[in-house]
């Protein structure tokens, strides 16, 4: 995600030089280069279009066509738009607008406005397609209830080329996007998905990899097979494989650098077994932390502890140890 870094504008709308405000409709026949004049682009209509993640090769013709002919481009970052198109060799034509996670919700409906009137309106994020943990998804969800229409131009994906390149099953899987950034939100959510049998891919960066491997080998245990892809596409893309404990070391011994991916296999059927939870009730907690303390000669306390530990919820999160020590004292009377 990237905030909005437009500074010459009041009004968040970035002009190219010497471009019209908005793009005729009945566009010249020079107005696109030849070598792409077949590609369609299609008037009153919402279009998402996927951008390199990296190689600017990666980008298609019709990628290059609407940043030509589309009458609004709604952009994350405008400077990042316009160095896209730089790299590209192509002019962005029409009226640009910074379109990022700050504004998204309140400018939707005015971009809409202009689609009903005939507009094309293209939507990009800095990288990948547009909704996948960037802007979009507002202007899309404004447009199914107002009726109108939103097509992609597809492209670059982060997700699916790591998947690809990961060498673990890709017929069923989860995209969960960022890990959170706190330890305990983190343990949580990696223990909600303990038992969850599809490929998982996550989101990092590389300042928090180190804690979020810890996380991942304490959720998963050492040998569940893995692959950390980073800089994908780009000169120093680098896929390793493995268990989770040799990535993890592997991260000790060389921080990797760049945008980071990981992709975790599944559960095994004797793995999912062995994480779903026994929910167990506030009673049974206590009754269970009153027998240890007695076997064990431990604190109240510390057995509630440790029961309430063993026994997470099936959200990942775990029992409430103030309720299950209140239910001891009832039971003590």
């Amino acid at each position: 995600m990237v905030n909005d870094m437009d500074t010459n504008d009041t009004n968040d709308m970035t002009m190219p030089a010497g471009g019209s405000d908005v793009r005729p409709a009945d566009d010249s026949a020079d107005a696109v280069s030849p070598a792409r004049r077949p590609v369609a682009v299609p008037r009153g209509t919402v279009v998402l279009a996927a951008t390199p993640i990296g190689n600017a090769g990666d980008a298609s013709d019709r990628l290059k066509a609407l940043l030509e002919a589309a009458d609004i481009v709604a952009a994350e970052d405008t400077r990042r738009l316009f160095d896209l198109a730089n790299r590209l060799g192509v002019r962005v034509g029409g009226q640009v607008v910074a379109y990022h996670d700050h504004n998204e919700r309140g400018r939707a409906d005015g971009l809409l406005d202009r689609v009903e009137t005939g507009a094309t309106v293209l939507v990009v994020s800095d990288a990948g397609m547009p909704t996948i943990n960037d802007p979009g998804l507002a202007i899309v969800r404004r447009a199914i209830e107002r009726g109108l229409p939103v097509t992609c131009a597809p492209g670059p994906s982060a997700v699916l080329d790591a998947l690809a390149l990961s060498g673990l099953p890709t017929d069923r899987f989860c995209y969960e996007g960022f890990l959170p950034r706190r330890h305990a939100e983190r343990v949580q959510h990696l223990r909600a998905l303990q038992a969850e049998r599809r490929t998982m891919v996550f989101y990092e960066t590389p300042h928090r990899i180190a804690d979020a491997m810890d996380d991942l080998l304490e959720a998963f245990g050492p040998d569940r097979p893995m692959a950390l892809c980073r800089e994908l596409t780009k000169e120093y893309e680098e896929i390793r494989r493995g268990p989770v404990a040799r990535i993890r070391q592997g991260v000790i011994d060389d921080a990797p650098r760049g945008e980071i991916v990981l992709v975790v296999g599944g559960a095994s059927d004797e793995e999912a077994a062995a994480a779903t939870p026994t929910v167990l009730d506030v009673d049974a907690l206590a009754r269970l932390a009153v027998a240890r303390a007695d076997e064990a000669g431990m604190r109240i306390k510390d057995a509630i502890a440790q029961v309430v530990q063993e026994h997470p919820l099936p959200d990942g999160s775990l029992p409430n140890r103030k309720q299950v020590y209140t239910a001891v004292l009832a039971m003590k009377g």
